[in-house]
């Protein structure tokens, strides 16, 4: 098994790139990436809602500039109260 964590993704930026989050029912992708990315342009796609109805998911895409952009927008993500999980 290859263990990923000791290679560095490469890649060529600037470079379209997509987060999957995952929030509870009651809250509203849309409005979260706009509070996160503010002026940047992004798209914003429902994808799945859990069996029980409980969480949502979306799809968000936006072109990152470098490998600290991408990761700190992840790590935005990641901190937002409203959203349980970032893939």
């Amino acid at each position: 098994m290859i263990d990923l964590n000791n290679h560095k993704l490469e890649l060529d930026y600037p470079c379209s790139w997509s987060y999957k989050i995952v929030i509870k029912h009651e809250h509203n992708g849309n409005k979260i990436a706009k509070e996160i990315l503010e002026e940047r342009t992004y798209t914003v796609t429902k994808s799945k809602v859990s069996s029980k109805g409980k969480f949502k998911s979306y799809n968000l895409e936006l072109e990152v500039h470098s490998d600290e952009d991408r990761t700190s927008i992840h790590k935005l993500l990641g901190d937002h109260q409203h959203i349980k999980m970032v893939v």
